[in-house]
């Protein structure tokens, strides 16, 4: 099919095929495909870009996992190995939870509310911490920080976390929802197809077990969001087929809330001849979730893997969302990002409104909030 068949389908407001998202990303038209997804975001968001002030934690980077594209995990005993007590992350969220705004002024909000209002955990499969540590974790954050959301834990934390306590996915969820858990990143998505996953992590869980265990959130009430790590040794047809899936999940359950594209960043890894992406890659990557992807609210920009100026430009391609503050990233990092590793709100409303958007912070599920 001809880009200007696709222009039709989009502006008459039918869904792809993954015929079309391949032909795409083959025509490398960043212009129209960029035009398009501008059109399909201002549709569902208008020009709204939003933002988090968030903070992300990882408990350990120890993990019985060691695959081949993360710089980030360690075996016990290995330089840089660390675990953090549940004490040590209080006292990470306490420093910034209430921190200083901008300008250097301690500030609440009226309801009491501190300045941060989410908390992003993950981490290494810790070959030696039981499941109530995690519990233990989740509910101590929750007794002490009442209005802070907890996003923690990808799907394959929540495999692990089923085995070692014998529980099943559902139960492993409930436990974990109890104890303080309001919803999931998409982490450990990578790439669903089976060969290349081989070859990326095979000691991971494969792809339909993470649409699996994602599904299984969903139906006990645990939104989620979803990734795709894309510029490793995949394909665009791998890219099409894994957004096929997460499309089809989504049309099942509802629960996904954005699209996360990840770009691969190649320091510190085990992948031959692997390299950093190109921004043109990023921008299409951005535009064709968004066309494709017809039943996702949202595709985030994440800036700390794109770096702030690509994240800015993919806001007029498609994405509607810059993520948030961060505060102290590692798992990037490991892997030779070149960007900071945490934003100010100033710094994140200034580059929404030189892109010639509306800035809104938001909560965890994209309820809109005063910017103050």
């Amino acid at each position: 099919m001809s880009l200007k068949q696709i222009e039709k389908k989009v502006l008459s407001g039918k869904r792809l095929s993954p015929e079309d998202a391949l032909e795409l990303f083959n025509s490398n038209d960043i212009f129209t495909a960029g035009r398009l997804a501008a059109h399909v975001a201002r549709s569902k968001n208008g020009d709204r870009a939003y933002f988090i002030r968030n903070h992300h934690i990882n408990p350990s980077n120890i993990c019985v996992n060691r695959c081949r594209f993360c710089a980030f995990s360690r075996s016990e005993g290995d330089r840089g190995a660390y675990e953090l007590s549940i004490k040590e992350i209080i006292s990470k969220i306490r420093k910034w939870y209430s921190t200083a705004d901008d300008k250097g002024t301690q500030r609440r909000g009226k309801n009491g509310s501190e300045v941060y209002r989410e908390v992003h955990i993950v981490g290494g499969l810790h070959p030696h911490r039981p499941f109530d540590y995690y519990l233990q974790m989740l509910s101590e954050i929750r007794r002490r920080f009442p209005g802070l959301h907890i996003k923690a834990f990808t799907a394959v934390e929540i495999d692990y976390f089923s085995k070692i306590s014998g529980l099943s996915l559902r139960d492993t969820l409930l436990a974990l929802k109890k104890a303080g858990l309001g919803s999931m990143p998409g982490g450990g998505a990578e790439i669903f197809n089976g060969r290349v996953r081989n070859k990326l992590c095979p000691e991971k869980i494969s792809g339909a077990r993470w649409l699996r265990i994602m599904e299984t959130a969903h139906r006990a009430g645990i939104r989620s969001n979803a990734t795709m790590l894309y510029g490793h040794i995949e394909t665009y047809r791998h890219r099409v087929e894994h957004m096929l899936k997460l499309r089809d999940l989504q049309d099942r359950t509802g629960g996904f809330q954005a699209f996360i594209p990840l770009a691969f960043h190649p320091v510190n890894t085990k992948i031959p001849g692997a390299k950093y992406t190109s921004g043109t890659d990023d921008l299409m990557t951005i535009a064709v979730s968004r066309l494709f992807l017809d039943n996702f609210p949202h595709i985030k920009a994440y800036w700390i893997m794109l770096g702030e100026k690509i994240a800015q430009l993919a806001l007029l391609f498609g994405a509607d969302d810059l993520d948030g503050t961060i505060i102290e990233e590692k798992i990037t990092h490991s892997a030779g990002a070149l960007s900071g590793n945490a934003m100010s709100k100033a710094a994140l409303v200034n580059l929404i409104e030189k892109a010639g958007r509306v800035a809104v912070e938001r909560d965890s599920f994209y309820n809109a909030r005063m910017i103050n």
